[in-house]
């Protein structure tokens, strides 16, 4: 069902793709309309064990997407650096995520999302996140990617 990474001397294992996951400041969510266009839209997230969870508002282009169609594809990047090595190149690290992407409805799940995303993001306001949180829980919705498959690929540094 998913293609092989065609380098196979660039693949990375699955430990190390899902701590750059983990890891990674912002990713970026594709989706398909029913216009059959791509729309590709970055995010905060955070990783909940094999789940991505990002929130959002109420509707919007990409609910529709979702909406419309659930699969999902989300990229992230890590370390990089362009060198010149005897050529133009790039170190890089990538993980790219095939899901499907559901609304999360249980409350305890969406507030720990929320709280979570004030962890990663703002750490040092989190005497201020569980007001913040329960005045926004009414307008916000909160999404999750059950990851279908991940692969992730490096270029090393030599």
């Amino acid at each position: 069902m998913f293609k092989d990474i065609r380098r196979k001397d660039r693949i990375m294992d699955n430990e190390k793709a899902y701590e750059i996951l983990r890891n990674a400041e912002y990713g970026v969510m594709a989706t398909i309309g029913e216009n059959s266009w791509p729309y590709a839209t970055p995010l905060s997230f955070v990783l909940i064990e094999n789940e991505i969870y990002f929130h959002c508002a109420t509707s919007g282009h990409k609910l529709d997407n979702i909406s419309f169609n659930e699969k999902v594809c989300f990229n992230v990047v890590g370390f990089t650096k362009p060198v010149y090595d005897n050529n133009f190149t790039t170190y890089y690290e990538s993980v790219t995520v095939f899901g499907n992407a559901s609304r999360v409805v249980d409350e305890e799940k969406k507030y720990k999302a929320l709280y979570l995303l004030c962890e990663k993001y703002l750490s040092d306001y989190m005497d201020k996140a569980d007001e913040d949180i329960k005045k926004s829980l009414p307008r916000t919705e909160i999404y999750k990617i059950s990851i279908e498959h991940i692969s992730a690929k490096e270029k090393k540094v030599k």
